[in-house]
């Protein structure tokens, strides 16, 4: 029985730096975009607007607030105060749609609380300018110090236009193609990820790659939005011009083939399905489905799933396109086939999301607040910390990374993940990065989903994306 219900509700979170999406609607999705796509919707779930952590309290002492996106700084705080029992930390953790408003409405009306604010990379540049932050370069903090300790693309983000040090990130998040390693042995003879890397290594050798698989029996993506990590390799804004490379047309190209030639197991990203495919078969669905045409499967409820799916052709999966912080959502999803996974490089250098920790400029509670700060990201001691509260996530401290260089993932049949993310991390060039990413890439990704389900012909959807841009942004030249 079919069931006539909307899908709804799609864990759709923001790609950071607009990083496009191949499906739904266009728009980009990610990351977290607080330290991932998950966690941010996880963390303020049950929350509304806004939730205090009261386990991160203590009765008494010096007191310091801490405004977060997610989750992880409530951890941080609860680790801190156990050796330094005399601090009070008030952990809010705030949903992610509501940040931006609820940090600019209390620092421009002069708030002397939160201390410790937070900003995912496609905030910052605007909080910086606002002055938001506080200058880590000067004394006391003298941040620069530390420089050297950090994953460079990580210490950069947290630069602004000046070059000064505002704030500081626990983890990197570099991009990588997570691939089923029976699968590559049955198709391709090989799962070692270098190898397997080079089947990813273009755009059009990734259709090849898809086409290869689905006359095997599966399909490359269980959604056709996995490499949107990686679509970023050149600056959308040079000196003032917009520049759409030849790269992102081959970007396009391959959304739109894998849409158009059924190369993907047309689930969404963040619905069941998608999840589901993690774990082994799954149903073939269709493009409809994808694009809300069809609104007969409810992809929330996996048993009602299941029957409104029943006699659907099925498929397993080979890969997905995830930041680092994909090690934790992989590890909760893939029941069975843990230990037949592994991961390699994609197409170019890429990253989503990231927590990025500074000091509220207008805070009466510097020194504290630069203390913690260090606390969560310049100590060893925290950072082996959290890789075993964590469970895997990927911190940004070089000395950690280098001592767990050699530590296996035996859900990745023993792939030594924290070696591969540094050499990717080492790759990125942020340079690439501008403040209209966000907005330019949704709209590259809605011109690319107009395309791929026939709403409108290339140049329709090409000359609509270039009189977005030049009347959002009057200050750009568009060279059509």
């Amino acid at each position: 029985m079919k069931l006539k219900k909307l899908i709804s509700l799609m864990l759709a979170g923001t790609m950071v730096f607009g990083l496009t999406a191949c499906g739904g609607d266009g728009a980009a999705s990610s990351s977290n975009t607080s330290s991932n796509t998950d966690a941010a919707a996880e963390s303020s779930a049950d929350s509304g607007d806004t939730q205090e952590a009261g386990d991160t309290q203590a009765a008494g002492g010096e007191k310091l607030v801490v405004w977060t996106l997610a989750k992880d700084l409530e951890q941080f705080a609860g680790h801190y105060m156990e050796s330094h029992p005399d601090v009070n930390i008030e952990t809010v953790v705030i949903e992610p749609a509501n940040y931006v408003t609820k940090v600019q409405t209390a620092l421009n009306g002069g708030q002397k609380e939160p201390d410790i604010i937070v900003g995912e990379p496609q905030m910052l540049e605007d909080f910086y300018d606002a002055g938001y932050f506080e200058d880590l370069n000067q004394a006391p903090y003298n941040a620069q110090d530390y420089a050297d300790q950090i994953v460079d693309y990580v210490w950069e983000v947290g630069q602004d236009a000046d070059g000064i040090q505002r704030a500081i990130s626990y983890q990197i998040t570099p991009a990588g193609i997570y691939y089923r390693r029976d699968i590559a042995q049955t198709v391709f003879g090989t799962d070692d990820p270098v190898e397997i890397g080079k089947l990813f290594a273009d755009y059009p050798t990734i259709l090849e790659t898809a086409q290869t698989l689905k006359g095997s029996g599966y399909r490359i993506f269980a959604s056709d939005a996995e490499i949107n990590y990686f679509s970023g390799d050149s600056a959308w804004v040079i000196d003032g011009v917009l520049n759409v490379d030849q790269g992102r047309y081959d970007y396009q190209d391959l959304c739109i083939s894998l849409y158009q030639e059924d190369l993907t197991a047309y689930a969404n990203q963040w619905s069941t399905p998608w999840y589901q495919a993690m774990a082994g078969e799954v149903p073939i669905l269709s493009a409809d489905i994808q694009n809300y045409a069809d609104d007969s499967v409810n992809v929330w409820d996996a048993e009602q799933f299941a029957e409104a799916t029943a006699g659907m052709d099925t498929t397993e999966v080979f890969a997905f396109g995830l930041p680092s912080w994909g090690v934790l959502t992989m590890r909760d999803n893939v029941q069975e086939t843990s230990g037949k996974w592994g991961v390699c490089a994609g197409p170019a250098y890429g990253f989503g999301g990231g927590t990025f920790i500074g000091i509220s400029s207008q805070s009466e509670r510097k020194e504290l607040a630069w203390d913690f700060l260090k606390f969560c990201t310049l100590d060893e001691e925290t950072a082996n910390w959290w890789i075993e509260v964590s469970e895997g996530d990927t911190v940004s401290l070089i000395p950690v990374l280098e001592a767990h260089a050699e530590d296996q993932n035996s859900v990745y049949g023993g792939q030594q993940l924290y070696k591969f993310w540094l050499e990717q991390a080492q790759g990125i060039d942020y340079s690439k990065v501008t403040r209209y990413d966000k907005f330019i890439g949704d709209e590259w990704g809605r011109a690319t989903t107009a395309i791929k389900t026939g709403e409108k012909t290339k140049e329709e959807a090409w000359n609509e994306f270039y009189d977005l841009v030049e009347s959002t942004y009057p200050e750009i030249t568009v060279n059509r």
